[in-house]
C-alpha cells in the first residue's frame, strides 16, 4: 500500500512542478514553439483552461495556476486518505 501512496505523491508532485515551470516560462517569455514549452502547455492546459474560464485575473495576474495547485493538493490528500 505504501508503494501506491508514494506513487500518488510522486505523480501529483510532478504535475505540480509542471504547473510551476509553466508559470515561470510564461514570466520569462520562453518561445512557445520550443518542444519543452509545447509539452508543458499541452500537459497543463486541460486543467488550467477551465479554471481560467471561471476565475478572472486579478489585475494583470492569472491566478488559475494557484487554484490548480490548491485543487491538486486537496485531491492528493483525499486520495491518500482513501488509500490508507
Amino acid at each position: 500500500m505504501r508503494v501506491l501512496v508514494s506513487l500518488v505523491e510522486m505523480l501529483f508532485g510532478l504535475y505540480s512542478l509542471m504547473i510551476i515551470a509553466r508559470v515561470f516560462m510564461d514570466m520569462m517569455r520562453v518561445d512557445p514553439y520550443h518542444p519543452l514549452a509545447r509539452f508543458l502547455y499541452n500537459s497543463t492546459e486541460p486543467l488550467l483552461a477551465p479554471l481560467r474560464a471561471r476565475i478572472p485575473p486579478v489585475g494583470m495576474i492569472d491566478i488559475s495556476p494557484m487554484a490548480a495547485l490548491l485543487i491538486l493538493w486537496v485531491l492528493e490528500k483525499i486520495l491518500i486518505m482513501m488509500l490508507t
